[in-house]
């Protein structure tokens, strides 16, 4: 069969806790491509899970590796995180915040976007032009599905599991990241009370990387209606809110039209 006639790929991976599921439209062959974007979150799970003892976050977070000894992907990753609490003023703060692990180190609101921006991109580079990867509500979207349609990128109802609050009709390259407790209940933690919060039923932010609009959306949901303000000082960053009332709120540039 020659390459331009193979149908468009679709792969479901259970890793990181939740399904990844990668849809790309292109014709062609990219099995090969898909197992290393399945071999990577694989390995980013086994590095960075607070959830696994042995994880290398882990074992640093309850003292067991030092500083020094940390892998330069880990370094870069918690640097990073730094960056983030600086730039959400304490919002989202993976430093202090307590993991199922038992330390107070928990870079989670950041790596599964990275992780996923990261295997997008490495889509991209074996030829892939138009798909999107969905890791439980983290979207990165490349493109289009058809010419003449956009990706529909649903935001689930917080309060109705079976309803959505909104679908968004958008183009790549887009990343989508919502922040809730309707999976999880209130377990989303103030990091600069120590406490959850639950200002806000649901924030949702949109923009160009997926990692950093994965922890804008846990600065945002900590933030309460205040967020709007402050994403709109982050470039190409929109949030939409929804509050426990069922009253929704979004920023000036947010594609909800």
């Amino acid at each position: 069969m020659n390459a331009a006639t193979h149908e468009p790929t679709h792969h479901v991976e259970l890793v990181m806790g939740t399904a990844v599921s990668i849809d790309i439209r292109d014709r062609g062959s990219f099995a090969a491509r898909v197992d290393e974007v399945v071999a990577w979150l694989h390995h980013v799970d086994a590095t960075f899970s607070t959830y696994r003892n042995d994880s290398e976050v882990s074992r640093f977070g309850v003292g067991e590796l030092d500083a020094d000894h940390l892998s330069r992907e880990v370094q870069q990753v918690l640097a990073r995180c730094i960056e983030l609490a600086d730039v959400t003023n304490g919002c989202f703060d993976a430093f202090v915040v307590p993991a199922p692990n038992g330390s107070m180190l928990d870079p989670s609101g950041y790596v599964k976007g990275w992780s996923i921006e990261r295997a997008a991109q490495m889509l991209t580079a074996g030829g892939a032009a138009n798909f999107c990867i969905n890791a439980g509500g983290d979207v990165a979207v490349r493109g289009r599905p058809a010419p003449a349609t956009r990706w529909r990128v649903g935001i689930r109802h917080p309060d109705e599991r079976e309803m959505l609050a909104l679908v968004l009709e958008v183009e790549g390259p887009l990343a989508v990241a919502t922040s809730a407790t309707y999976e999880r209940g209130a377990h989303i933690i103030d990091p600069r009370t120590g406490a959850p919060t639950t200002h806000l039923a649901s924030a949702t932010v949109t923009g160009p990387d997926l990692g950093i609009a994965d922890a804008y959306a846990t600065a945002t949901f900590v933030m309460g209606l205040d967020a709007l303000a402050w994403i709109e000082d982050q470039p190409g960053y929109e949030a939409y809110l929804i509050t426990h009332e069922g009253t929704t709120h979004w920023s000036s540039a947010f594609p909800i039209g």
